[in-house]
């Protein structure tokens, strides 16, 4: 299907040179008096590879039609992460590669959409916030205000996260996939 250039989003998978691409960075430029450009980062799913490439505002860009299947993640296994389908019970494996910062977001018997192109899985699609439990983070501060004072957060999924200072250990907190900053403490 064919966009505009200017609708690229990230996220996305694209057709670029005849392969595909998940888009990780876009930025629009207008310099001055010359015509606006959609300034993007790829990243081929075959190969790995990233790289920057400039569209014109006025390009269009071929968008792959992935489809979607409902899976929940079983586990991690060192790099290979095990996925089932909830309706099938297939089950496939997908490697960080495949996943990149996805990873950090993942927890058992999470339902995520898992992608694929032509039947073969390329990644996943992540809700846009996910509640992950504090495990490790310095102490809260007394009297501290929950204005302009961060500290850093390990979740139990590895990944860390600027929280303000009233956050402790075994809190739930609410974070947003796209950035992985701190949205908000979790409701239990």
């Amino acid at each position: 299907m064919l966009i505009p250039a200017t609708q690229v989003r990230v996220g996305m998978v694209i057709m670029h040179n005849d392969e595909l691409h998940r888009v990780f960075h876009v930025m629009h430029v207008t310099p001055g008096n010359w015509r606006g450009m959609v300034q993007t980062k790829l990243r081929n799913l075959r190969s790995g590879n990233t790289a920057e490439h400039r569209f014109s505002s006025s390009d269009k860009v071929d968008r792959a039609t992935l489809e979607q299947n409902e899976m929940e993640f079983l586990y991690a296994d060192g790099e290979t992460f095990h996925f089932m389908n909830t309706e099938t019970y297939e089950q496939i494996e997908l490697t960080e590669e495949h996943l990149g910062d996805a990873r950090k977001f993942l927890l058992p018997n999470m339902k995520i959409d898992v992608e694929s192109f032509e039947e073969r899985p390329l990644g996943v699609s992540l809700p846009k916030n996910v509640d992950l439990k504090v495990e490790e983070t310095a102490p809260a501060i007394k009297g501290a205000t929950a204005a302009a004072q961060l500290k850093p957060a390990t979740t139990e999924t590895g990944l860390v996260v600027q929280v303000p200072s009233f956050i402790s250990v075994d809190d739930v907190i609410r974070v947003a996939t796209e950035t992985g900053e701190y949205v908000s403490r979790a409701k239990d």
